[in-house]
């Protein structure tokens, strides 16, 4: 298949930007583009969103506070059955 260049002028920031989120994606910026391009023509419209998920800080306080309980699992409460803990769960409400 005969290929052709399409040039475009866009702000360097925006350009790294893109450039970072695609590899993070696993793709060049060629691949990104002609994947959009491809996906919009058979859609006959902007078809997909390709993002990065990032947790809000609430998730990542939570994945921290998970990764300190399993570095040092002797410093945090354990409990022999789901129901023991509901009985102090309810006992503390």
């Amino acid at each position: 298949m005969a290929t052709t260049n399409i040039n475009v002028r866009i702000d360097t920031e925006l350009k790294q930007s893109a450039e970072a989120l695609f590899a993070d994606l696993g793709l060049n910026m060629s691949s990104a583009i002609t994947m959009f391009l491809k996906s919009a023509v058979s859609h006959d419209g902007i078809p997909f969103e390709v993002k990065r998920i990032t947790p809000n800080a609430e998730t990542r306080a939570a994945l921290a506070e998970y990764g300190e309980m399993k570095k040092h699992p002797d410093k945090y409460k354990r409990y022999s059955s789901f129901e023991d803990l509901m009985d102090e769960v309810l006992a503390d409400a």
